[in-house]
């Protein structure tokens, strides 16, 4: 039997070579985005107390009516805009699933979508599998930072999207008032949807506002804005996020999400509407990432890694290039089977594999394990 590969340039996802690696050799692993931390008590009894209950059929299709109505009252007091729970909030299995759901929804062949490299690995395949074109717009190293005139050089009549993803994964940058700015003036009278990637919209540092597009109506109404409930409660096997967008929009999205998981795991659902009157859990998880960083950040001061300032996230990215010339997945490999510590190489963001000798550690571990991290790299 011969299948006609629909995303033949495409291996396994980075994040599962390096975790496998790390298996492998017994290392500490700062490479894929999940922390080694427990989630909240409160919710895992929630989630089981629905169980006890009897929440476990399927629920709405569009999600657990509740938990969306709470999630409009989130997001009238985070961004003082009115939200539809019924006709604008659909629950998705995950963020990434959110992602590929309003790119499918979309996109038709030959369309095309700008990128900003690095960039989350979902992107380009979503975009590719759906017979689109992603036209890639390298960030500017080492800050990574928009180069908007060169957005407006691309943008022409077979655009049909532009992702942004703020705070920014892999790298931790976060979007300013400007860049949402040059981002309206671009997009102002055109056919042109956004893709808003905001899974970790609470992991936000260094007293910064999210710039999230449900501060603006006017970007919302052609916008696509995904977000993640495991990055938000530490939970991010659970698979859970939701999409926003104007309900026009959000009529065709439903059409795809039917057709592919119809709908979410109830108890977990109902669980989280119960959750999230407790405001506190996310309200203080980007100091409680902070410090995190921070930490990690002082430990690494005694390294010959260099620092490239993270402002959200669970991500901040280390230079190497004063160690080695090795190119940058070699450089994560032998780290991993030398030193027993994983990371991921940034050039597995761009699709052309740019190397700027840069890794990228996740900090949302224990204490003790970016000690203990911190220790092994102090080694080369």
């Amino acid at each position: 039997m011969f299948i006609q590969s629909k995303l033949p340039n495409i291996g396994t996802t980075i994040f599962t070579v390096m975790s496998s690696l790390a298996v492998k050799y017994n290392a500490i692993n700062l490479g894929q985005g999940f922390p080694d931390f427990m989630m909240s008590e409160d919710l895992i009894a929630l989630t089981n107390k629905a169980m006890s209950e009897g929440f476990n059929q399927y629920t709405h299709m569009n999600g657990y009516p509740l938990l969306r109505e709470r999630l409009a009252e989130k997001i009238k007091k985070l961004y003082s805009t009115n939200i539809n729970a019924d006709s604008q909030i659909t629950i998705t299995p995950g963020g990434t699933y959110a992602i590929y759901t309003a790119l499918t929804t979309i996109l038709q062949p030959g369309d095309e979508v700008i990128v900003f490299e690095p960039a989350y690995d979902s992107y380009i395949p979503n975009i590719e599998i759906n017979q689109a074109k992603p036209v890639l717009i390298s960030l500017q190293y080492p800050n990574y930072s928009i180069p908007w005139e060169e957005v407006r050089k691309k943008v022409n009549n077979k655009t049909r999207a532009i992702i942004i993803n703020t705070p920014h994964n892999p790298t931790g940058m976060v979007l300013s008032e400007n860049d949402i700015e040059q981002l309206r003036s671009i997009v102002n009278g055109t056919n042109i949807f956004i893709i808003s990637d905001e899974v970790y919209e609470h992991l936000i540092f260094d007293a910064l506002q999210h710039q999230s597009i449900l501060l603006h109506p006017d970007l919302l109404e052609r916008s696509f804005v995904c977000f993640s409930f495991g990055k938000t409660y530490h939970c991010t096997g659970w698979k859970l996020g939701y999409c926003i967008s104007s309900p026009e929009l959000m009529q065709e999205y439903r059409k795809v999400h039917q057709f592919n998981a119809f709908s979410c795991d109830t108890p977990k659902q109902v669980a989280l509407a119960e959750y999230l009157q407790n405001s506190s859990a996310y309200l203080s998880l980007g100091v409680y990432l902070q410090q995190k960083r921070d930490y990690f950040r002082e430990l690494m001061k005694a390294t010959p890694f260099q620092l490239i300032p993270s402002h959200g996230s669970y991500f901040e990215c280390y230079s190497y290039q004063n160690l080695s010339n090795e190119n940058d997945f070699d450089f994560a490999v032998r780290l991993t089977k030398e030193n027993g510590i994983t990371a991921i190489p940034l050039s597995s963001f761009y699709k052309n594999k740019t190397d700027n000798k840069v890794l990228r550690f996740c900090f949302a571990k224990k204490e003790d394990t970016l000690k203990s991290a911190v220790e092994r790299l102090l080694s080369i």
